[in-house]
């Protein structure tokens, strides 16, 4: 085999482990809340707002509340950050950050809310 190829090989090869390698620390792990209490990480969970409870400072933007999954398991939750305005409509939350003493501090809330386009197929309309 021609040295040219080989090298060309290996450096390819070594590309693919550093972007590989790369993506793996990219990436934050969806965990459960007993879990995210554990671990020290960066981590997302996810749930839906246990109460309309909550604590908002928009001037501050400062949002504290308590999430609960599907288990019925509830943590508080506190952020720091631009509030999303359909906040108090959320069907589910995703909360990425990591835990923190007696709460989850989230860097980054991801708010699903329901689709117009569901309201209007319960109402029977199509458009």
């Amino acid at each position: 085999m021609n040295i040219k190829v080989l090298i060309a090989l290996v450096l390819l090869a070594g590309a693919v482990g550093v972007g590989v390698t790369s993506f793996k620390k990219t990436m934050t792990p969806y965990i459960g809340f007993a879990e995210a209490r554990q671990n020290a990480g960066l981590v997302q969970v996810n749930g839906t707002l246990a109460s309309k409870d909550y604590v908002l400072k928009e001037k501050e933007q400062y949002l504290k509340f308590s999430l609960k999954d599907t288990k019925g398991d509830v943590m508080p939750v506190e952020y720091r950050g631009v509030i999303p305005g359909n906040f108090d409509q959320a069907v589910s939350i995703v909360a990425i950050g990591q835990y923190k003493a007696d709460h989850f501090e989230a860097s980054q809330l991801l708010v699903k809310c329901p689709s117009k386009y569901q309201a209007m197929a319960k109402e029977g309309k199509t458009s």
